[in-house]
């Protein structure tokens, strides 16, 4: 058996922003060194327009779970800033002790815990199933080329996981993958009513929102809650909304 070696980790720091790579010049995440517990990219931003569909009240009682650590942007902003029940399942033990040491991520506690694991197999673990809120889905290799899990049962592992009131933020971008099929292996298994799309970023990532169960929420809610979003916790959220729409009206 042929046992894969994970690859070497490294940092690079520019005008006050600190990257994570993993053998290459691909950024695989981002830190700024002034503001280490904001969410830098705009993309992994857009990965937590999940908050647009609860209530804020309800937010420090739900649990995140992020699979593919990166630069834990994701993972500290819903247990730093949100006050999030957190988790994330990340392969590479380097990459955990590269954010522990140079990414501010915080030791476990009794609300943040880091399984070293392959996410695939932890997923299916009894312990998530039905238990998750606000799951994010950024699966890159060192070459970034595409996501590493991408299949119908892969989706409908993280479907699994979800709380009656959850959503999967997926972010789908890659040199070989198609998006029009990963949106639609997304949409049999969740639902085409189940299923909401940014547009692209200029860098190529188009974050996909899957819901377990269909979302109504009227127009001016989520207004409201953008405005709350953007004031209390300062992402972007009122330039979502007009990024973002039903994955039926979205061009593939």
């Amino acid at each position: 058996m042929v046992v894969k070696k994970s690859p070497n980790v490294s940092l690079s720091e520019w005008d006050g922003v600190r990257c994570l790579h993993l053998d290459t010049p691909w950024v695989q995440g981002t830190m700024t060194i002034k503001t280490p517990f904001k969410i830098e990219l705009e993309y992994v931003q857009r990965m937590m327009a999940w908050l647009l569909f609860v209530p804020s009240t309800s937010v420090k009682d739900r649990q995140a779970l992020q699979l593919g650590l990166g630069a834990a942007a994701i993972t500290k902003c819903c247990y730093k800033i949100l006050g999030m029940r957190t988790a994330a399942i990340e392969i590479n033990s380097k990459v955990i002790t590269m954010c522990q040491q140079w990414f501010k991520l915080p030791p476990d506690n009794n609300r943040l815990q880091i399984v070293l694991a392959d996410a695939a197999n932890e997923i299916k673990s009894a312990k998530w199933l039905g238990a998750v809120d606000a799951l994010a889905v950024d699966l890159y290799d060192h070459e970034a080329a595409a996501p590493v899990m991408d299949s119908a049962s892969f989706y409908a592992d993280c479907r699994a996981v979800l709380t009656d009131e959850g959503a999967m933020t997926v972010n789908l971008f890659g040199r070989d993958n198609s998006y029009k099929a990963s949106l639609e292996k997304i949409k049999q298994v969740f639902g085409v009513d189940c299923v909401w799309a940014f547009k692209p970023t200029r860098e190529g990532n188009t974050v996909v929102m899957a819901f377990r169960t269909a979302p109504k929420v009227s127009r001016e809610v989520l207004t409201q809650r953008a405005e709350a979003i953007d004031s209390r916790w300062e992402l972007p959220a009122k330039k979502w909304l007009k990024l973002l729409s039903p994955a039926t009206s979205v061009a593939a």
